[in-house]
C-alpha cells in the first residue's frame, strides 16, 4: 500500500510532466495502430474501385457471374438428367463459396435448334423456309420480359406450346400471334407452337441483371416448370445449352476474402469443366481480384518504411521526456538509494507507474488511430486533403495487438533513464551535476559515423542500380518504392545530425574566444554555459534537427512523386481530352489504305482512300470548352534530308500553332525556348517544320536545311527545318524496346493543312482544353447527345484521380503527411518540456544573478541568446541536412517509375510553399516557446528561489 501511495503521489507532484509522457505513448499507441487500419483501408478502397472499373471497362455488373456449358448427351439420358440436377445445385452454393451475397440469379435452358414454319405452310414454303429457333426458358419468366403485346403462355393439354417471342422472330417466320407453328427436329420429331405474345427486356424487372431477349432472340420462351417438365425431365428433346448467371454484391468483397472468392472461382472451373459440355464461365472481377494477392505485404512494407522516420521522432520524444523526468527525479532516487532501497524496489516502482500510463494510452490510443487514419484517407497529396467518400475503418484484433506491443517497447525504453539512475549514489549524482561536458554515449559509440557511412554505402549502390536501369532502357515496377529509400535518408538525417553536433561545441567556443572582449555578462555567461554543458542540450538539438531536416525531405520526396506521375500522364495524353473521331471515306470494308493484295499475290498500288474532313466547328462550341485544337498524327511517314540524303521512319504531326498553343500542356524547363515560341517560329511559314534531335543527329542538319516528307503511296513534298526540339506534347523521345543500342524515335512537326494540301488528307486527332471546374463527363455527353461518333477517347483528368488513387501513392501522401504533422506537433510539446523543465531546474541560478544585480532585460536577453545558439542554431543545421537529404536521396525515386517510357524526364521537385509552412510552424513553436519561458521568468521570486538555495 505504501508503494501505491508513493507511486500516486510522486505522479500528482509531476502532474504536468506525466501528462506529457503520456501524450507521447497515446501517440506511439496511435501511430502503430493506425498501420494496420491504414494499410488494410486503403486496400479495401482500392479493390472496390477496381471492382467498379469493371463496370466502365466491360459494361458489366462488377459482380456478375456467369456459367454457360453445353450437353452433350442425348434426350432421355438418365445419366445428364442427374448431372443437370446436381449442377443446379452446385450454382446454387456459389454465393456462400465466393461470400458475397446474392442479389439476383436465373438459370437458363435451350433446346436444340429446330426448323421453324407456319403449321398451315406449303411443301414449297416449308422447303424454302430457313428460319430456325429452339425451346428456351428463364426463371420467372412473367416477371423478367415485358409484355409488348398478347398474353403470357399457359398450360394445355392437347400437346401445344404456347409461348413468347421477340417481334424479330415473329417477323422471320411470317407469322401473327395465335398462329400455329411447327418445330421440327430431324432427330426428336414435331411440336406444335402457338406464339401468344411478344415480349422485349424488362430492366426494371431487375437493376443487377436484367435478361436481354436480344441476346438469343430466335426461339420459342416457354415457362421454366413446363421445360423442365417437358424436356429436362420429359426427354423430348435434347436440352443443348444450360446457363446459370449470377449477381454478387461485390460491395461486401473485403481483403480477407480474396483468398477465398479466388478458390471459389478455380472450384467453378473445375466443376464445370467437361462435366456436362464444353463449358465456359465467365468472372469479370477475378482478374481485378487477383491482381490483389501479395500487394497486401507489399503495402505493409512499404508503410513500415514510411513511419520510420516518424517512429523514430516518437522514440527520441519518449526518451527525452522520460530521460527530462528522472533526471529532475534523480536526487529522490539517489536519496531512496542511501537510505536502503534496493534498486529492484524503485524499478519496480517506475515500472507500474509507466504500466498505468501505458494502459490510459492503450485505452485511448486506438480510438485516436482511427481518427488519423481517416485524416490519411482525405489526403490526396502533401498536406493536401480534398473530400472525398470516408475510408472504412473499424478497429481489429490486429490494431489492438500492435499497439499492445509498441506500449511494451515504449515502457521498456522510458524505463532505461530510471535503470541507469538507479546506479547512482547521491555523491556520484552531485559530482555529475557539477560536470556537465561529458560526452554522450551516441558520440563515444561513434554512431554518428557509423550511420553515415551505412547510408552513403547504401546510396552508393542504389545510384548504381540506377545508372543500371538507365543505361539499358530496363523497365521497372510502376511506383513500387524500395523500403529502404525512406530509411537511408532518415538513417542519413540522424547520422549527419549528430556528426555536426559533435563539432558544434567547438564553433561556439570558437565564437566565444573571438568575441569575449566585446560580450555583455549576459552573453558573456550565456557562451561559457553552452560550451561547458554541450552534452545538456544535445537530446532537444537532435530532436529539432531531425524534426526539421526529415520534414524537408517527405516534402520534397511526396511533391517529387506526385508531380513526376501526373507531368508523365498529362505530357503522353497532350492535353485534357485527345479523341478521334469516324471519318466518311470511299474505302471497302477490307481495303487497306495504301495497297491492296491480288489475288495472284503480287502487291500493286491501289487507289488512294480519300476522306471526307468532318466539321470542327462543333467541338469549339462545346460547354465548358476553353479551346481546341485538330492534331494529325501519322506513324511511319518518310523523310529524306541532308547532303548524304539521309533518310529514315519518323512520326509525323500537323497542327494549327494558334490553337495547338492554346490547348497542349507542356512542362516548363524541357525546351531550350517555351513552346509558343516555337510555334511563333513556324507560324509565318506555311513549309516550315520542327524536327526532333534525332532526326537532326542521324541527318546532320540544321535551321534553313530542307527536308522531304511522304508517306505510303505519296510523292515527297519539301519542307524547311527552322527549330529542333528534345520534347513535343505527347511525344516520347525514348527508344521503346530493351536495351542500349535501340534507335530513338524521329519527329516532324508542321502545319496541318500545308500536310493536307501537299500530301493528304487523313484522319487527325481532336485535342480539347477545359475550363476549371468543367468534367470530362460533361463533354462526353454533349459529344453523344450531338451524335458525334467516337472512335477513341482519353481522359487526362481522369487517369489523373486514379493516379491519386493508386495504393502505394496514396500510403506515400498519406503518411507523409501524417509523419509531418505528428513530427512538427511532437516537437512543440517536446520543446516546451525540455525548456520549462530546464528553466525550473535552474531557478537558482536566475534568482541568484537577479539578487547580483543583474537586470530583467539582461535575463531575457540570456534567455533569448540561449535559445538561438542552441535552439536556433539545431534548427539551421536542419534545414541543411534536409536540403542536403533532399539533394542525394530523392533522386533515387526515378527508379520508382517506368524508366523506358518517363517523359518527361525525372525531376527533383520543391515547392517554396512547404518551406514557407515548415519555417512558420517552426518559427510559431519557438515564438511561443519563448513567450511562456519569459512568463516563467517573470514569476521567479528571488528571495524563494535564494531561500531554495539554503536548503
Amino acid at each position: 500500500m505504501a508503494l501505491w501511495t508513493m507511486i500516486l503521489r510522486k505522479m500528482a507532484k509531476n502532474k504536468w510532466l506525466q501528462v506529457n509522457l503520456w501524450f507521447g505513448l497515446t501517440a506511439c499507441v496511435a501511430l502503430f495502430s493506425s498501420m494496420p487500419l491504414y494499410s488494410h483501408a486503403i486496400m479495401q478502397r482500392t479493390l472496390i474501385k477496381e471492382l467498379q472499373q469493371v463496370q466502365a471497362e466491360r459494361a458489366v455488373y462488377p459482380g456478375y457471374v456467369r456459367i454457360g456449358t453445353t450437353n452433350s448427351a442425348e434426350r432421355g439420358d438418365e445419366k445428364a438428367e442427374k448431372a443437370i440436377a446436381n449442377a443446379d445445385r452446385f450454382a446454387q452454393t456459389i454465393p456462400a463459396r465466393t461470400e458475397l451475397a446474392e442479389q439476383s440469379s436465373y438459370r437458363m435452358r435451350s433446346t436444340q435448334k429446330m426448323k421453324i414454319y407456319g403449321a398451315d405452310a406449303s411443301e414449297k414454303e416449308i422447303k424454302s423456309q430457313k428460319t430456325t429457333g429452339a425451346f428456351k426458358t428463364v426463371d420467372d419468366l412473367d416477371r423478367r420480359v415485358a409484355l409488348v403485346e398478347g398474353r403470357m403462355p399457359q398450360e394445355r393439354d392437347d400437346g401445344v406450346f404456347e409461348a413468347v417471342v421477340t417481334n424479330s422472330f415473329l417477323l422471320k417466320v411470317k407469322r401473327g400471334l395465335g398462329e400455329e407453328l411447327i418445330a421440327e427436329s430431324a432427330n426428336e420429331g414435331m411440336f406444335r407452337v402457338v406464339p401468344v405474345g411478344i415480349v422485349e427486356t424488362k430492366p426494371a424487372a431487375d437493376p443487377y441483371l436484367p435478361y436481354i431477349t436480344s441476346e438469343d432472340s430466335d426461339g420459342f420462351l416457354i415457362p421454366f416448370d413446363t421445360f423442365e417438365r417437358e424436356f429436362t425431365n420429359g426427354g423430348k428433346a435434347r436440352v443443348a445449352e444450360l446457363e446459370w448467371r449470377y449477381a454478387l454484391d461485390y460491395e461486401q468483397m473485403k481483403l480477407d476474402l480474396v483468398d477465398g472468392f479466388l478458390t471459389a472461382d478455380r472450384d467453378i472451373r473445375r466443376y464445370f469443366k467437361g462435366k456436362l459440355g464444353v463449358a465456359e464461365v465467365n468472372i469479370p472481377a477475378s482478374a481485378k481480384v487477383l491482381g490483389f494477392q501479395g500487394l497486401q505485404s507489399k503495402l505493409d512494407v512499404m508503410l513500415v518504411s514510411l513511419y520510420t522516420p516518424v517512429m523514430l521522432m516518437l522514440a527520441f520524444y519518449l526518451y527525452m521526456a522520460a530521460n527530462l523526468i528522472i533526471d529532475r527525479q534523480k536526487t529522490d532516487i539517489s536519496v531512496l538509494r542511501s537510505r536502503g532501497a534496493s534498486r529492484l524496489q524503485i524499478m519496480t516502482a517506475y515500472t507500474v507507474e509507466n504500466l498505468l500510463m501505458g494502459l490510459a494510452a492503450l485505452a485511448a490510443g486506438p480510438f485516436l488511430g482511427v481518427l488519423l487514419t481517416k485524416v490519411l484517407g482525405a489526403s490526396s497529396g502533401f498536406l493536401e486533403f480534398v473530400q472525398r467518400s470516408a475510408l472504412e475503418v473499424s478497429l481489429s484484433s490486429a490494431s489492438y495487438r500492435i499497439a499492445a506491443i509498441a506500449v511494451a517497447a515504449a515502457i521498456a525504453l522510458v524505463l532505461i533513464p530510471a535503470f541507469l539512475a538507479t546506479r547512482t549514489s547521491i555523491v556520484s549524482h552531485k559530482q555529475q551535476s557539477a560536470r556537465m561536458t561529458g560526452m554522450s554515449f551516441w558520440h563515444k559509440t561513434g554512431l554518428d559515423f557509423v550511420l553515415v557511412g551505412i547510408s552513403i554505402y547504401l546510396l552508393i549502390n542504389f545510384r548504381s542500380r540506377q545508372e543500371d536501369l538507365k543505361r539499358l532502357a530496363l523497365d521497372s515496377d510502376a511506383l513500387r518504392v524500395d523500403p529502404l529509400q525512406f530509411l537511408m535518408p532518415t538513417l542519413f538525417a540522424l547520422g549527419l545530425g549528430l556528426l555536426v553536433l559533435r563539432v558544434y561545441p567547438w564553433f561556439v567556443r570558437l565564437l566565444f574566444w573571438a568575441s569575449r572582449r566585446w560580450l555583455t555578462p549576459a552573453l558573456y555567461h550565456t557562451l561559457i554555459h553552452i560550451s561547458r554543458a554541450s552534452s545538456q542540450y544535445l537530446t532537444i538539438k537532435v530532436f529539432l534537427v531531425m524534426t526539421v531536416a526529415t520534414g524537408l525531405f517527405s516534402a520534397s520526396a511526396a511533391r517529387t512523386i506526385n508531380d513526376n506521375m501526373e507531368s508523365k500522364i498529362r505530357y503522353s495524353a497532350g492535353s485534357d481530352v485527345t479523341m478521334t473521331t469516324r471519318w466518311e471515306s470511299d474505302a471497302p470494308p477490307s481495303t487497306n489504305p495504301s495497297y491492296q493484295q491480288e489475288a495472284n499475290g503480287s502487291t500493286t498500288a491501289a487507289k488512294r482512300v480519300q476522306y471526307m474532313e468532318p466539321p470542327f466547328e462543333p467541338y469549339r462550341e462545346l460547354e465548358g470548352l476553353e479551346s481546341a485544337a485538330r492534331v494529325f498524327i501519322k506513324d511511319g511517314s518518310r523523310y529524306t534530308a541532308g547532303k548524304s540524303g539521309s533518310s529514315g521512319s519518323s512520326t509525323l504531326m500537323g497542327i494549327d500553332t494558334k490553337a495547338f498553343g492554346e490547348t497542349a500542356w507542356m512542362k516548363d524547363g524541357l525546351l531550350d525556348y517555351s513552346l509558343n515560341s516555337y510555334l511563333n517560329l513556324i507560324a509565318e511559314n506555311p513549309k516550315a517544320v520542327l524536327i526532333s534531335r534525332s532526326i537532326a543527329e542521324s541527318a546532320k542538319v540544321q535551321p534553313g536545311d530542307a527536308i522531304y516528307i511522304s508517306w505510303d503511296g505519296l510523292d515527297p513534298a519539301p519542307f524547311t527545318i527552322y527549330g529542333i526540339v528534345d520534347y513535343w506534347p505527347s511525344w516520347n523521345p525514348l527508344p521503346s524496346g530493351e536495351g542500349a543500342d535501340q534507335e530513338p524515335p524521329k519527329l516532324i512537326v508542321g502545319h496541318l493543312n500545308t500536310i493536307q494540301n501537299r500530301l493528304a488528307v487523313e484522319p487527325y486527332e481532336v485535342w480539347l482544353k477545359l475550363k476549371g471546374g468543367v468534367t470530362s463527363q460533361q463533354i462526353y455527353d454533349e459529344l453523344t447527345a450531338n451524335k458525334v461518333k467516337l472512335t477513341g477517347y482519353r481522359d487526362a483528368k481522369q487517369e489523373l484521380v486514379q493516379s491519386k488513387n493508386d495504393p502505394f501513392r496514396m500510403a506515400i501522401n498519406g503518411v507523409m503527411t501524417l509523419g509531418f504533422s505528428i513530427s512538427m506537433l511532437i516537437c512543440f510539446f517536446g520543446f516546451l518540456l525540455f525548456w520549462l523543465l530546464t528553466l525550473s531546474g535552474r531557478t537558482l541560478q536566475y534568482g541568484v544573478l537577479r539578487a547580483m544585480g543583474v537586470p530583467f532585460p539582461q535575463l531575457i536577453l540570456m534567455l533569448i541568446s540561449e535559445q538561438i545558439l542552441t535552439s536556433g542554431a539545431a534548427v539551421l543545421i536542419g534545414v541543411g541536412i534536409g536540403n542536403m537529404t533532399s539533394e542525394l536521396f530523392v533522386p533515387l525515386f526515378e527508379m520508382s517509375f517506368q524508366t523506358k517510357s518517363q517523359a518527361p524526364p525525372f525531376q527533383v521537385v520543391y515547392r517554396l510553399g512547404d518551406y514557407v509552412h515548415l519555417y512558420a510552424i517552426v518559427g510559431t513553436m519557438l515564438a511561443i516557446g519563448l513567450l511562456i519561458l519569459g512568463y516563467r521568468l517573470t514569476r521567479i521570486r528571488i528571495a524563494q528561489a535564494l531561500k531554495l538555495g539554503e536548503e
